[in-house]
């Protein structure tokens, strides 16, 4: 009998403290509500209030790391403050970890950066004759092989912009790595412009030069790209080019430039601004207003981006006249627009 009583004692005394130790459970599923699961903080939000279960729950935070950012903790000031404080950047939701996040993950995420100009910002472009610096704009487009590293130095010391000119869309036979080209890699001719001839954007050689060019555009010091001829598709160059052929060329000329911390232009290719606005920092125009198509080129203006326009005359007497023709239109609000001969030397006129 008395050792029956002993194991009804025991027995007892187990089933207490298998009950005390459910109640304790139960009460800290509350405080550590951030870790998931519905808990009187998530179903309340009580823990805005200042409460002691809020400093509670941050200390847990801080102590387990358990805290994933949950929407009742995105809510609330207070939380959010606190997790300011001692998360290690999981939540989102509120101001103060988004600006921890960004301050952690700086340098981790950040890859490189290149310049971002602004719709009406100043330019030039000269690609023939001795390059005149001393035009008071903020921008530069000059030949990328025939402009001096000297010059680009002092273009750059002198706060301005420069922007290295060539051609993406064709193979010119005076050019320093020509011999990079395969026979297979060109097509037809360029119409009025004597030893060019159009590019087959669908090489992998092609690519390949077109990278090497950027790479020279990196160690000469420019800022940015102005790829030529990168609208094959609308001519007749010898290859059966379609539109998704050359917003796959554009797309990659920009991922290229971008890798390299260049800014990089879309010449032209009106075609396809919608498709690849978003791709390219600004526009270089020629003779938009010539053909009526102007107001394709209002997603740049839109987007904050230069359209660098040109409006060409066959000699520099025509241009007053031209210039009265071309600025004022409305359809060019927001360009950056030139007078300009079709030899682009130091000339210009602007529509200031």
């Amino acid at each position: 009998m008395q050792r029956l009583l002993s194991i009804v004692i025991v027995g007892a005394g187990l089933i207490g403290l298998a009950l005390l130790a459910c109640n304790d459970t139960g009460t800290e599923s509350g405080v550590t509500g951030d870790g998931g699961g519905t808990t009187p903080d998530a179903k309340s939000g009580s823990d805005a209030g200042g409460s002691d279960a809020a400093t509670e729950d941050s200390s847990i935070d801080a102590a387990t790391g358990d805290d994933v950012g949950s929407p009742d903790d995105a809510g609330t000031v207070a939380d959010g403050s606190q997790d300011a404080e001692t998360d290690t950047g999981a939540d989102t939701g509120t101001t103060d970890d988004a600006a921890q996040d960004a301050g952690t993950d700086a340098g981790v995420d950040a890859g490189p950066s290149w310049w971002r100009p602004a719709a009406g910002t100043s330019w030039q472009i000269q690609l023939q004759g001795t390059l005149s610096t001393n035009v008071d704009v903020e921008v530069y487009d000059i030949d990328l092989f025939d402009t001096d590293q000297s010059v680009i130095n002092k273009l750059k010391a002198d706060g301005r912009k420069v922007i290295c000119y060539f051609s993406a869309g064709s193979y010119e036979d005076w050019r320093p790595d020509k011999a990079k080209f395969q026979k297979s890699d060109y097509g037809k001719p360029l119409d009025n412009w004597p030893g060019e001839w159009w590019l087959d954007v669908r090489s992998q050689n092609v690519r390949i030069i077109m990278a090497d060019r950027m790479d020279i555009a990196v160690q000469k010091k420019c800022d940015a790209v102005d790829p030529d001829n990168v609208d094959g598709y609308q001519n007749d160059t010898g290859f059966p080019l379609t539109a998704a052929d050359q917003q796959d060329y554009l797309e990659f000329l920009a991922d290229a430039a971008h890798a390299r911390g260049l800014a990089v232009g879309l010449k032209n290719c009106l075609g396809l601004v919608t498709k690849v606005v978003s791709r390219f920092e600004f526009q270089v125009n020629e003779e938009c207003l010539a053909y009526n198509e102007c107001r394709d080129l209002k997603p740049f203006i839109n987007a904050d981006k230069p359209v660098f326009h040109i409006e060409y005359v066959n000699q520099t007497s025509e241009g007053p006249a031209r210039k009265a023709e071309v600025c004022g239109d409305p359809t060019i609000a927001g360009f950056s627009t030139l007078i300009k001969t079709w030899d682009l030397d130091a000339w210009r006129l602007t529509c200031d």
